[in-house]
């Protein structure tokens, strides 16, 4: 659910310069949108999808704009996407199907919103999803996981065949989540993120609702195809912190010693703050890792995106078309706007040999205030490794078409959730063709406020209190939070205007025990720092 809450409005300049880092600025491409449509396809978003030999097939999502307000009228099963749709993005061709033949529990789960999925060769794999049940006479996050044979279901929807045969569900409470994101290392399935939400939207947070995060990520392992669909080797790691998140884009990533993973890049809220995350966390089969000392301020919601890897330059590339951003540009200016509005802005996240991050704005923008929820769709014979990440060093030709963004949200306004018209959004039904232009270095490197940020944590490993020192130039307010072996918060505490001091951590008094734990630094409810600490 893309839910904004507004606390504050302000707004910072920062000038534009051009970029000298030559490992993360060597993108030689500029985006171009050209828009296009299919006749039948009238808009959706928050949908999952899968495909094959050049046909789409969409699942779930909603044809309506973001979510109103007001209870009553949040997320009406009436605006239920209850078609199994077929694209060819080539040949602009459509059919779809009703799920009305298919099983009660598999009609209400493929008909919800934000379902978490993957596509794993020929098999789609689907959990959870949020939506109205009538079987539960409520709004629910669905307890299904669901495979999917892909040529068999995109086959029968063409030829106007049963499809019932081509879906196997179970039903198992661990998968209720909604608004994360499910992916695959090696033989292991991870499910990153998200929540359980059961109820009516409530934006006044009055009892309507029972909500509950993730703050993890479940790995688990699936039965072979061909077998009975099972879960196999589940576990769950926690980090209340860092993992508190829903409706973020999560990017298949290739790590500087070419280890292939994921990356997280923003979503919401933080723990003791509405706002979206603006640090990167990293995901290796070994574990997750926050990004310290980097902020990514460009692209906070679930949005069309597409990655690239250099093998000449090793670096990693990620681009973000539109969506929702807490920050965006405007005549040079950086402006921060907590309501966190529709933008225009197409941004690239870059990974460079040395393991630093950067962010850039690129010069073009999205046509409009598009591309929330949206899924950006890859042409299937453009050059990538497995994970759909295009191989930028095989691209060939001066304008190459590397997919589709298809559906998502657009708006009329910046804000529309908190004026309250949220008539004004409705689903794209404008399909964009995704081109590479060759063109010189583009992109001009984005700079936040926070300057270089460091605490020294002394001593370590400890047997008694743990100091904090703080040696900032300027006032910060420091949040807190100290997490055991297992990710569980076990003390947090809130610093206010913090420029040159020393705090101490009484251990005794907190009750902890020997062990490892974790300083998780949260500033200004924006930058990161990570302290691994040892007591005795």
């Amino acid at each position: 659910m893309k839910i904004i809450i507004s606390l504050f409005l302000f707004l910072f300049t920062v000038a534009f310069h051009l970029d000298t880092h030559a490992q993360t600025n060597n993108f030689p491409f500029e985006v171009v949108l050209k828009a296009d449509s299919i006749t039948g396809f009238n808009g959706l978003h928050s949908f999952a999808y899968g495909q094959r030999d050049g046909k789409v097939l969409l699942i779930g999502g909603r044809p309506d704009g973001i979510h109103a307000r007001q209870p009553f009228n949040a997320f009406p099963a009436s605006q239920n996407n209850q078609l199994l749709q077929v694209l060819d993005l080539s040949t602009k061709q459509y059919w779809s199907r009703p799920l009305v033949e298919l099983s009660v529990a598999l009609q209400e789960q493929l008909q919800s919103t934000n379902m978490n999925f993957y596509q794993d060769g020929n098999a789609l794999v689907i959990a959870g999803g949020y939506a109205y049940s009538a079987t539960a006479n409520d709004h629910i996050t669905f307890p299904y996981l669901t495979r999917i044979d892909l040529d068999g279901l995109i086959g029968a929807i063409m030829a106007n065949t049963s499809i019932a045969s081509f879906f196997e569900q179970i039903q198992d409470e661990r998968f209720a989540v909604t608004g994360g994101n499910l992916a695959k290392i090696g033989a292991q399935f991870y499910l990153v993120g998200g929540h359980r939400f059961d109820g009516r939207y409530n934006p006044m947070n009055n009892p309507t609702f029972v909500q509950t995060y993730v703050d993890g990520l479940k790995k688990f392992e699936l039965s072979p195809v061909g077998q009975p669909l099972a879960v196999q080797n589940y576990q769950l790691s926690t980090d209340q912190v860092n993992l508190h998140r829903r409706d973020y884009n999560l990017l298949p990533h290739i790590y500087p010693n070419g280890e292939a993973g994921y990356l997280i890049s923003s979503g919401v809220f933080q723990l003791n703050a509405d706002l979206p995350f603006l640090y990167p966390v990293e995901i290796k089969s070994s574990g997750h890792t926050p990004v310290n000392g980097f902020s990514q301020y460009l692209s906070a919601y679930h949005s069309s995106k597409f990655s690239l890897f250099d093998t000449a330059n090793q670096t990693m590339h990620h681009l973000f078309l539109g969506g929702l951003s807490q920050y965006y540009y405007q005549n040079g200016t950086l402006l921060n706007d907590a309501n966190v509005p529709f933008v225009k802005t197409i941004s690239r996240l870059t990974q460079g040999p040395d393991g630093a991050y950067q962010e850039y704005v690129l010069a073009t923008e999205m046509p409009a205030l598009l591309g929330a929820s949206a899924e950006f769709i890859h042409l299937e014979q453009v050059p990538h490794y497995a994970s759909e990440i295009i191989d930028l060093a095989a691209l060939s030709g001066d304008s190459i078409l590397i997919g589709h963004v298809v559906g998502g949200i657009k708006s009329g306004s910046l804000n529309p959730f908190t004026q309250n018209n949220t008539n004004a959004t409705d689903a794209n039904t404008v399909i964009y063709e995704v081109w590479l232009k060759r063109a010189p270095n583009n992109g001009l490197e984005v700079h936040g406020p926070e300057g270089d940020l460091n605490v020294e944590v002394f001593p370590n490993p400890s047997a008694s209190d743990v100091n904090l020192n703080f040696s900032f130039e300027q006032k910060h307010n420091i949040e807190l939070f100290v997490l055991d072996a297992n990710g569980k918060l076990v003390h947090e505490v809130y610093y206010e205007k913090v420029k040159k001091a020393k705090k101490v951590l009484d251990v005794k008094a907190l009750g902890l025990k020997p062990g490892p734990y974790t300083l998780q630094f949260i500033i200004d409810d924006q930058q990161t720092l990570t302290k691994q600490i040892g007591l005795r």
